[in-house]
């Protein structure tokens, strides 16, 4: 009895390993089978164009150094099974630009900036498009954030909340000033109003100073000095950026405690630089471009808005221009350059 016990343990217990190595056979061919079909999906056999148009050449190198990377890593390789057509030019040319991306028939174009974004809803109402930057609805091409509907989605920077969160900071820096200007541009109308409204409810008298090129900038800082400005912001747009240094050498030289639009302009001369982590937001691009080329609409894919901002003050700029920075603000900064 009891050998013949032990046998029917032995033959239950080696039934059991049978189904749990079957099992086992099963489960890897299954994954097998997933990540075969995940790596189809990935990379598909086609090859596919990505346009992209911008009027700075920092947006293109942006596309370059981080969301192309990331369509890789996604099945989509620069060279392999994709092709990556850029344009850059002045705001004026853009139209033009765009369609001769349309001409190659790409199937997303990328358009950084209000201007490009303007000009790429202008020109076609059918092929993807993902913005970065301006807001789309606010343009008129998209109906929400969740469902854009069209041919348009991307990321939005939030100009006009983000600039009057740059008035607070740059107030919080430099107390006590109530004459503050603002360089402006024509995509930055929408900020400018936001500003001036917040502008108000604290008390400070908000002067515009328009530039459209950089042969307006010595005119807009002898025009800041003569109104009496104590502090500046320079508005969010592509072109500003693109001329930071500039800038804010002309800001120091006019001695004006300045905000800009991104982080790293504090490392170009600008006492405070504020704004969302662009890697992050270009990845997020990247995500929504691989879900285009994988055949959603981008009517269905929701527009995205920062999650991570970026905070750098410059102490330098703030010693040359015999300014204390309350520790409080040092405090909250991300990165502080001494």
């Amino acid at each position: 009895m009891f050998r013949t016990f032990r046998g029917r343990v032995l033959v239950k217990k080696l039934s059991m390993r049978r189904r749990e190595f079957i099992s086992s056979l099963s489960t890897t061919a299954a994954s097998v089978l997933l990540a075969d079909m995940t790596a189809r999906a990935q990379t598909p056999k086609r090859v596919y164009r990505l346009g992209h148009l911008a009027n700075s050449a920092p947006s293109e190198a942006f596309a370059r150094q981080v969301t192309l990377p990331e369509l890789a890593r996604l099945g989509f390789v620069d060279g392999r099974n994709l092709v990556f057509d850029a344009r850059l030019g002045e705001s004026d040319a853009l139209p033009g630009l765009m369609r001769e991306l349309l001409a190659a028939q790409p199937d997303a174009v990328i358009a950084v900036g209000g201007a490009a974004i303007a000009a790429a809803g202008a020109a076609t109402r059918t092929v993807p498009i993902v913005t970065f930057g301006a807001n789309p609805i606010e343009l008129g091409l998209a109906a929400t954030y969740a469902r854009p509907g069209g041919n348009v989605t991307g990321v939005v920077i939030l100009a006009s909340e983000l600039e009057v969160k740059r008035l607070s900071l740059l107030l919080e820096a430099v107390p006590g000033r109530q004459r503050v200007a603002v360089l402006t541009s024509p995509a930055t109308a929408i900020g400018e109003a936001a500003m001036r409204k917040a502008a108000v409810g604290v008390g400070v008298d908000l002067l515009a100073f328009p530039a459209t090129s950089p042969a307006d900038y010595p005119a807009a800082f002898a025009a800041m000095q003569a109104a009496g400005a104590q502090a500046l912001v320079i508005s969010a747009t592509s072109e500003f950026y693109r001329h930071g240094q500039q800038l804010a050498a002309f800001a120091l030289g006019a001695r004006l405690p300045t905000v800009c639009e991104w982080a790293d302009m504090a490392q170009t001369g600008c006492l405070i630089g504020y704004g969302p982590n662009r890697t992050a937001l270009r990845k997020r691009m990247a995500d929504q471009i691989a879900q285009i080329f994988r055949g959603l609409p981008p009517g269905d894919i929701a527009i995205e808005t920062p999650t991570v901002l970026e905070f750098a003050i410059n102490k330098m700029v703030a010693k040359s221009l015999d300014l204390d920075i309350p520790l409080a603000l040092l405090a909250q900064a991300d990165e502080v350059i001494e």
